[in-house]
Parts: C-alpha cells; sequence; structure tokens
C-alpha cells in the first residue's frame, strides 16, 4: 500500500500544471486544456471552488480555450462559475478577478462571430478592468498598461 505525505498534492498539482504549460508552449494545446480540467477537477473536489488555487487553474482553462479559438466555450467557462465565485471569494479588484474579467472581455471582442452587443459589453468590461487596475496597481504598472492598449483596441474596432 502507497503512503501520501500531506505534500504530495501540492507537489503533484505544482507538476502537473508546469506540464500544461509545456505541453501548451510545444503546441500541444488541446493536451494542455484537457490536463488542466483534471487540475481544476481535483482543485474543485479537494479545496472546494472557491480556494484560489482552484479559481487560477479555471483561469487557465479559459486562457486555453482562448488559445484555441474556442471563444463561446472561453466565455461561459470564464462567466459562471468562474467570475462569480472570484468575485465572492477574493474580491472584485483581486488581480485574479480582474485577469478572468479581462479574458472575459478578450473573448466577447475575439469571437468573430461577435455582435454589436458583445463589444459594447467587451469595452464596458474592460473600462472597469482598466479603472480597477489603475486605482489598485497604480497607472504604470505593466497590467494597467496592457489592458489600457486592450481597451483602446476593443474601442478601435468598435469605432469602425
Amino acid at each position: 500500500q502507497r503512503r501520501y505525505w500531506s505534500h504530495d498534492f501540492e507537489h503533484i498539482h505544482i507538476t502537473q500544471t508546469n506540464l500544461a504549460c509545456c505541453l501548451d508552449e510545444l503546441g500541444r494545446s488541446d493536451e494542455a486544456l484537457v490536463l488542466e480540467r483534471v487540475i481544476y477537477a481535483k482543485e474543485a473536489a479537494s479545496r472546494g471552488i472557491s480556494d484560489e488555487s482552484t479559481i487560477t487553474s479555471g483561469s487557465n482553462i479559459v486562457a486555453y480555450l482562448m488559445g484555441l479559438k474556442r471563444w463561446d466555450e472561453a466565455e461561459t467557462f470564464a462567466r459562471d462559475p468562474l467570475l462569480p465565485v472570484a468575485r465572492q471569494a477574493l474580491g472584485s479588484d483581486h488581480n485574479l478577478t480582474l485577469t478572468l474579467s479581462q479574458s472575459l472581455a478578450m473573448a466577447l471582442y475575439a469571437n468573430p462571430e461577435r455582435t454589436r452587443d458583445n463589444m459594447l459589453e467587451a469595452e464596458t468590461i474592460m473600462q472597469d478592468v482598466v479603472q480597477r487596475r489603475r486605482r489598485v496597481f497604480g497607472p504604470t504598472h505593466p497590467e494597467t498598461l496592457r489592458c489600457e492598449h486592450g481597451l483602446a483596441f476593443i474601442a478601435a474596432s468598435r469605432a469602425r
């Protein structure tokens, strides 16, 4: 019979997450997504859906879905369950919550089947993210600047 020490789960989780990142970097994003979904399920079962590491794993799933251009899935997963849980557990100003909001906006924007309402929603979400990032991280923080750039891009695209 194999014995597990209390830290085994954490080491396995970190190793699996790193493996998913490596698979993605090698262009094997489908495999990375499958592995990240397994990680998310294990995290949710053992720590609960409101644990920061579970939310981080969910955010990774959204990122892989977006990388695979599976915009509708990314939007659906970010919108529910991730964002409401992140807002409740971490707060609306937490970096991870802001990153998820930004991912939702970009999924709405990048979807080639987007509607005018999707564009307006993406712009509204990004305006909120930029405002929060400026307040929390400051106007010169790299993430604030990146969000401002994304907002300008969305606004310019909508204006066309």
